[in-house]
């Protein structure tokens, strides 16, 4: 049996898609029909009826570092995400520097030009022992009641692995104009599946990571003054995703943790030191 995040991970459910067929010499291909009103995905998984049909207009200036492999993945929420929002850029490749974006070039030459103005933007990622963060709720009360507007959020969008190397590669750029900050989240605790929510796309690492989607949706929250709609509208067209995938998946009985050879051994030598 493969492993859970195997199956979630490598499912194909546009394959799936009960389109046409077409013959081009000896060849059969197919065909997949793909919607054309606005949300650009197969038609059997279309979220037009979802997706807001203005783009969401917010004071926040949202930008994305799309990791390469993302682009070829078919539970990536940044396709849709980029259709839900108005103010977002979505920029392809593995770290962030200058001249990528003129927005963030601006904020950079503006940090260095006026060391003491307070930063205004945001890149959000679980802080380590190297790169502490702070919770975006914390961030934002220690503002009291001063005006939040015209901030920018920069996520990073990829695999666990992959994030993680971003954000390593980014942060000389970044740590001259933004603030690190995350939402709560706990290393010491397995992540959800498809199987524990409606809103998991993918296995996640550990409780308090998300898709793309859903961390931008959160932060917008506390960002936006109307952020509870915001937030709102946008889970909703996540729902509607994890549901067409979780239609394509049958249940499964989660598999036991596997211990190294070495643990496995400890408790081998533990039980046979038991009296009885």
């Amino acid at each position: 049996m493969a492993e859970l995040s195997d199956l979630i991970a490598n499912l194909d459910l546009f394959d799936l898609d009960a389109t046409a067929t077409t013959t081009a010499s000896d060849n059969h291909h197919t065909l997949r029909k793909i919607c054309t009103r606005g949300c650009d995905r197969p038609i059997n998984v279309c979220l037009c009826k979802t997706i807001p049909t203005e783009p969401i207009s917010t004071c926040t200036q949202v930008v994305i570092l799309h990791h390469p492999h993302e682009r070829r993945h078919k539970l990536a929420t940044v396709p849709v995400l980029q259709k839900c929002l108005w103010n977002c850029e979505i920029i392809i490749g593995r770290r962030l520097s200058y001249g990528d974006s003129s927005i963030l070039d601006s904020l950079y030459t503006d940090a260095i030009e006026k060391p003491n103005e307070p930063l205004r933007a945001l890149f959000l990622f679980p802080g380590t022992g190297t790169l502490p963060s702070v919770e975006i709720n914390q961030w934002k009360y220690s503002f009291g009641d001063a005006n939040l507007n015209n901030h920018v959020l920069i996520a990073f969008d990829g695999t666990w692995k992959h994030a993680k190397e971003m954000v390593h590669a980014s942060v000389p750029f970044l740590s001259k104009f933004a603030i690190q900050v995350c939402l709560n989240y706990d290393v010491g605790v397995h992540g959800g599946t498809i199987f524990d929510s409606d809103l998991i796309l993918r296995k996640e690492p550990f409780i308090g990571c998300m898709s793309t989607m859903e961390a931008v949706a959160r932060c917008l929250r506390v960002l936006e003054s109307n952020g509870d709609v915001i937030e709102l509208r946008m889970v909703e067209v996540l729902r509607a995703m994890v549901r067409f995938q979780a239609c394509f998946l049958k249940p499964m009985k989660a598999r036991p943790r596997l211990f190294k050879k070495g643990r496995v051994d400890e408790k081998k030598n533990v039980k046979s030191e038991l009296p009885g």
